[in-house]
């Protein structure tokens, strides 16, 4: 059974115009992830072919509270024409912004019950516009141990939010590698949250290199995800350890059932 494969753009061949990296990930026949859309040139972006799976579906704002909240929305909607330009199939949220590394802006501890109705209330008006613009968004947790401070930092939080607004313009990426750091158990929580889910990024750990690189059990959780009829793309959103190609090579492999 093949797998739908993509890979961040971002890291592979930092060396290399991003339009580049875009032709050669079409070239082998693998999709591409997109980060911040500002950073690339769109025109040489559109030029190249390529199948954008997925990419970050916006630039400011946060969930959970109302100012930040449409913000937000704003962002997302001015996001959604760029997605729609280069056929992106699917936008990224978190449950805030994200500055340099990956840092929250702003920070946040702990989530006072009242933000999940906020964050909710949030995620009705994404898909309004969404179905409006006709897109698809997803929302991606990202583990504290990665990402201090940032609210809805695990599997089930992203899980309860996309599953309580049930809609189909709002799925869940769900990053193997973040769950395999904050919770483990990726299995179950893949099949956990099966019916939402519009993408699944994948890295070993430690270190955020390719599969095979790490303590992952990917020939397990491969036919685990084949077994349960998972047929969403699959990113591998990790820098490659090797030459670029053979990380693509056993990227591939890993994902062949």
């Amino acid at each position: 059974m093949p797998f739908q494969l993509a890979a961040c753009a971002e890291m592979l061949w930092q060396d290399k115009p991003i339009h580049w990296r875009a032709a050669r990930l079409h070239e082998m026949g693998c999709g591409m992830e997109l980060w911040n859309w500002p950073d690339w040139d769109l025109d040489a972006l559109e030029k190249t072919g390529a199948t954008f799976t997925i990419m970050n579906g916006y630039l400011e704002g946060r969930l959970a509270d109302a100012e930040r909240a449409d913000m937000l929305l704003a962002s997302a909607r001015e996001t959604a024409q760029v997605g729609k330009r280069l056929g992106v199939h699917r936008l990224n949220l978190h449950g805030t912004g994200i500055g340099d590394q990956g840092i929250p802006v702003p920070q946040m501890a702990h989530v006072a019950p009242g933000m999940w109705l906020r964050a909710r209330d949030t995620l009705h008006g994404i898909c309004d516009m969404a179905e409006e613009v006709g897109v698809t968004f997803t929302l991606e947790y990202l583990t504290l141990r990665e990402h201090s401070c940032c609210p809805f930092n695990s599997t089930a939080d992203v899980l309860s939010l996309v599953a309580a607004v049930d809609r189909p313009q709002l799925r869940i990426n769900l990053d193997l590698c973040h769950t395999q750091i904050g919770e483990g158990d990726v299995i179950r929580h893949a099949e956990a949250s099966l019916p939402w889910i519009g993408e699944k990024q994948v890295a070993d750990n430690p270190g955020r290199y390719g599969p095979g690189t790490g303590e992952m059990n990917w020939p397990m959780i491969t036919r685990a995800l084949a077994d349960m009829g998972y047929d969403c793309p699959v990113g591998m959103e990790s820098f490659a350890k090797d030459y670029r190609e053979d990380a693509l090579a056993a990227f591939r492999l890993a994902f062949t059932v």
